[in-house]
């Protein structure tokens, strides 16, 4: 079981290395991800997380009082960071850019890493963590979709109105229902299509 050699781990390694201060934290935190990853939220121990990071148990209790407390602390340090939506010359490739940043986040052992916590805990661990990804994943991207749209109606190439926010949700809600739903993973292929098929024509200027 998935368990057990997280239990056999934490019983028969050594704690060898002596780290202190962020050294060590930064290991609890790779340690609690990596769990995370593999034997999922119900997996996850603090024994585990401690033989991960080659440490003591009451070193990671000190730090982290609680599960919830750790993971909520790894996932906020491993999310990638959407800061800026690069300029690459029209609000098609723009578009195609920014969702293939999206879909890495989504896909990355981070992202595995936090769909495994909603999908296990209850209801009230879930809240506090799907904040994180709302703060960290959500209001970015759409925040940089918005960008995006915003610079194509400077240049002439999307219509005015088109920063609402219905327009923006469409890729947001697009790549969360066929990822929950159809089990896609969004290849390029797929992102490609969906913006020359659903956001090209929806941001295209009126004419006449």
């Amino acid at each position: 079981m998935a368990n057990s050699r997280w239990t056999v781990a934490a019983e028969t390694s050594p704690v060898s290395l002596r780290r202190r201060g962020q050294v060590l934290e930064r290991a609890i935190l790779d340690a609690a991800l990596e769990q995370l990853s593999t034997v999922g939220w119900s997996g996850l121990t603090m024994e585990g997380v401690a033989a991960g990071a080659q440490t003591g148990k009451a070193a990671v209790y000190r730090r982290w009082p609680s599960k919830e407390d750790l993971v909520a602390d790894a996932l906020q340090a491993a999310l990638p960071q959407l800061v800026e939506a690069d300029d690459h010359g029209s609000v098609r490739e723009d578009l195609f850019q920014l969702c293939r940043r999206v879909r890495d986040a989504m896909y990355s052992r981070s992202g595995f890493a936090l769909r495994s916590v909603l999908h296990e805990c209850d209801s009230a661990a879930a809240e506090r963590f799907l904040a994180v990804i709302v703060r960290q994943v959500i209001e970015p991207s759409t925040q940089l979709f918005r960008d995006v749209v915003r610079r194509g109606m400077v240049r002439g190439d999307v219509r005015p109105d088109a920063a609402h926010d219905l327009v923006i949700d469409v890729i947001p809600g697009l790549m969360m229902y066929r990822s929950k739903v159809c089990g896609s993973e969004w290849p390029d292929g797929d992102i490609a299509e969906m913006i020359d098929q659903v956001m090209v024509p929806l941001l295209r200027p009126y004419e006449g």
